[in-house]
């Protein structure tokens, strides 16, 4: 059926692989940072280089995660003895939808579910810059609602990389504004306003990078914090680069050169609002976590300057968390990239850092490492009034709470009922007074849904 190759054919194939491929490259580049396009041509070359990629998008969602507790399922344990509530966002994999529930801490049951129709709100956003795949990257199979927030109007705010959003309880739209990509955090301050981080896109600095992959464009993450009024409506913004610059900490950009300039120097993670005056603040200042410098900023928008920065004994950690006038909490991912890649170096730690003492401390420690808690990227900690500590594990699909002494009070671990573990979305504790008061005056005012 098949004639033999003459090998002297297979080594010419080989031989005019060679230019082809060379030029096939040439023209993918050219498109993407050179000063000359060429046209049709060049512009179908980068289309066909793209396709695996965009295949490899569709078909891998990342949502599954690795399934390191078998035995585990569910919330395990001993409920809360006061009253507390946990916005628990996660991707069902069983409706193969992202939701966030509404459970009471007392007794682990589920008081309210949002599931929001994500397809139907990317029809009112225009598929183009930053948003030209949003239809294929964040849809309705493939869209965790991160980190929600219960405001005190009822309404939940939400997002994914992707606009910032508000419904109600009937997950019906409220706002979502699309000026920016949203990603990572959502705090609201005292005065309701809420801060969020974004990418200017176009960036608003002259900074070029040639992209590792044929995806990156020409261009870098331009990482930036935003204030935005209950109503969705922008405040205030600034660019965390043109911070660096206007704070003499531009050498923390530039120090690699042009050619290893990282498409994402920055990666804002978190943003926390200082809420009262303090020794070490001042109302209105806000607290930056910088996963890509592992550091941490205090800034003061209404100045424009950089307070503090602390560095050196957390790797690319998250979520900032003010504790008292003169502490903060940091959850540090200890993840450091070795030659195997980005790998957690031990286990994940709660770090302490004490303004008037000027140094830092870890926070339940062994509690921590017995229970092996080591996600990669992301997670969360909130050390609650009374010392007891909330763990979320994102990469695991895991969220863990420890009494004051250590002990595991308990669990949980999203998985479906396909017995495979699923992601979680930054799942939010609600413990303190008004708290309370928000979710009570959300059970009590929500309305009744047709669907």
């Amino acid at each position: 059926m098949f004639k033999k190759i003459e090998i002297w054919i297979l080594y010419l194939v080989l031989l005019l692989g060679i230019p082809v491929s060379i030029g096939f490259g040439v023209l993918v580049r050219q498109e993407l940072v050179g000063e000359i396009k060429l046209g049709w041509l060049s512009k179908t070359t980068l289309f066909l280089s793209e396709i695996p990629v965009s295949i490899r998008k569709v078909l891998n969602s990342d949502l599954e995660v690795k399934d390191r507790f078998n035995l585990l399922s569910g919330f395990k344990g001993s409920p809360n003895s006061k009253e507390s509530y946990l916005l628990l966002s996660r991707y069902d994999g069983d409706l193969k939808e992202g939701i966030v529930e509404l459970v009471d801490l007392t007794n682990f049951k589920v008081l309210h579910t949002w599931n929001p129709d994500i397809n139907k709100f990317n029809k009112y956003v225009k598929k183009i810059d930053e948003f030209k795949y949003l239809n294929r990257d964040k849809n309705n199979s493939r869209f965790l609602l991160m980190h929600p927030l219960l405001l005190a109007d009822g309404g939940l705010v939400f997002l994914d990389h992707s606009p910032l959003m508000k419904i109600d309880n009937c997950s019906n739209l409220i706002f979502q504004n699309s000026k920016d990509v949203f990603h990572h955090s959502i705090e609201a301050d005292i005065d309701g306003n809420i801060w969020v981080p974004s990418y200017f896109y176009p960036q608003s600095l002259p900074i070029r990078k040639v992209g590792r992959n044929i995806t990156e464009k020409q261009g870098f993450f331009d990482d930036a914090i935003v204030k935005l009024s209950p109503d969705g409506e922008i405040l205030f913004e600034k660019s965390v680069a043109q911070i660096f610059l206007d704070n003499g900490l531009e050498y923390l950009l530039f120090s690699v050169g042009d050619q290893l300039f990282s498409i994402d120097p920055i990666h804002i993670n978190d943003i926390q609002p200082v809420n009262f005056e303090g020794e070490f603040w001042k109302k209105g200042d806000v607290f930056l976590s910088l996963r890509h410098q592992s550091m941490v900023l205090l800034y003061r928008p209404s100045t424009n300057k950089v307070i503090w920065k602390g560095t050196g004994l957390f790797f690319h950690q998250h979520d900032v968390d003010i504790l008292n006038n003169h502490t903060i909490s940091v959850f540090n991912n200890n993840s450091k990239d070795f030659l195997g890649g980005d790998v957690v170096d031990g286990h994940n730690e709660v770090i302490i850092y004490d303004f008037k003492m000027n140094g830092y401390s870890s926070y339940l420690r062994d509690s921590l490492i017995k229970n092996d808690i080591r996600t990669v990227t992301e997670g969360s900690s909130q050390i609650l009034q009374n010392g007891d500590l909330f763990v979320e594990e994102t990469n695991y699909g895991r969220t863990l709470y420890f009494n004051a002494d250590g002990t595991l009070r308990w669990t949980y671990l999203n998985r479906a009922e396909n017995n495979k573990p699923y992601r979680i979305g930054w799942s939010r504790i609600l413990y303190n007074d008004n708290d309370i008061k928000i979710v009570k005056n959300f059970l009590k005012k929500r309305k009744k849904c047709n669907n």
